[in-house]
């Protein structure tokens, strides 16, 4: 655990293996000179980056091709008191070789809003933190384990 604040920093490698447990995470981005979150379901490709499908007429689609993006991704069991966040910036792009295509068709993740005509997104990860908070610490004296 860090010294002051009770979490403990998770490393690139733990960061990828807890993102490829969970099925949805967000997309920050900017929209109209304001900041946007938007839930996602994605996958990891081969490569770690964050991959997302989506309309390709979608204001998604359009805003974040070709610009640096955060993704979000967590898990938090409420009743322990304990989770993780994983948060990856890099460069969004549409996916446009059709041979990836027809891959990520494959191998990518499904719509759960399928539209007629579907891009994929990738998300390639520049720079990815994590952090983790494990369960049953005290605070100010107060057991939250139970």
């Amino acid at each position: 655990m860090d010294a002051n604040d009770g979490f403990r920093r998770l490393d690139r490698r733990e960061c990828l293996a807890l993102l490829a447990t969970v099925p949805t995470g967000r997309i920050v981005y900017t929209r109209q000179a304001l900041p946007a979150v938007l839930p996602v379901n994605f996958c990891l490709d081969h490569d770690g980056a964050v991959v997302v499908r989506t309309s390709v007429s979608s204001e998604l689609a359009s805003a974040i091709d070709g610009a640096v993006v955060a993704f979000e991704a967590d898990e938090v069991d409420a009743a322990a008191h304990s989770g993780w966040s994983v948060v990856a910036l890099g460069l969004a792009t549409l996916v446009t070789d059709p041979v990836e295509h027809a891959r990520l068709l494959r191998t990518g993740p499904r719509s759960w809003a399928p539209a007629p005509r579907e891009v994929f997104v990738r998300i390639a990860q520049e720079l990815v933190t994590g952090r983790e908070l494990v369960g049953g610490r005290t605070l100010y004296g107060v057991d939250l384990s139970s």
